[in-house]
């Protein structure tokens, strides 16, 4: 981040403010994010038969639902009328990779949206699969891609993982 740039959530006093977006276009936004669980490969094996149940829906549910409520969670984010979230679950090498995809039609993006649905999708799961493995780690939770609005579009460069933009989540199955 450049040091010339200003931190939009203070004001001149260098309090927290909520950003006054009211000017901004509304526009279409897209956002993706991703983390990844680690476990066992045995744990990995039993993912859709977990003791509390399908470890894998529960957590694809749990993303949808928290991507819905960032503005009770974060403090500064703004309300969003969400167009679509989407939260697959597949697996890679060591464990799984969590992958969100937020669709808005907004004043402001859905960054914040797409990385709360990695997140708790990733802490639902681990408390679905805690009774057999405590030691999963939750890592590597960041924003892939985002597109819209006047800061243009970002893409990760160093991303080794194919993005929400590459391959809609609906069409990669675990």
């Amino acid at each position: 981040m450049s040091s010339e740039r200003e931190f939009s959530h203070l004001d001149a006093q260098g309090r927290a403010q909520m950003v006054d977006v009211s000017a901004k276009a509304i526009t279409r936004r897209l956002a993706g994010a991703s983390c990844r669980v680690s476990m066992t490969a045995e744990t990995l094996a039993r993912l859709h038969n977990m003791p509390k149940g399908d470890a894998i829906a529960v957590a694809r549910l749990a993303g949808i639902q928290a991507a819905k409520r960032v503005d009770e969670l974060i403090p500064l984010a703004h309300t969003l009328p969400l167009d679509q979230v989407e939260v697959e679950v597949y697996p890679v090498e060591g464990g799984v990779e969590i992958r969100s995809k937020v669709v808005v039609t907004g004043r402001t993006g859905a960054e914040l949206e797409a990385l709360v649905a990695c997140s708790n999708a990733a802490l639902a799961l681990y408390d679905m699969i805690k009774a057999v493995e405590r030691g999963a780690v939750i890592t590597d939770l960041r924003l892939e891609s985002k597109s819209g609005g006047a800061s243009g579009d970002f893409r990760r460069d160093d991303s080794t993982t194919v993005k929400p933009s590459d391959v809609p989540p609906s069409e990669v199955k675990p």
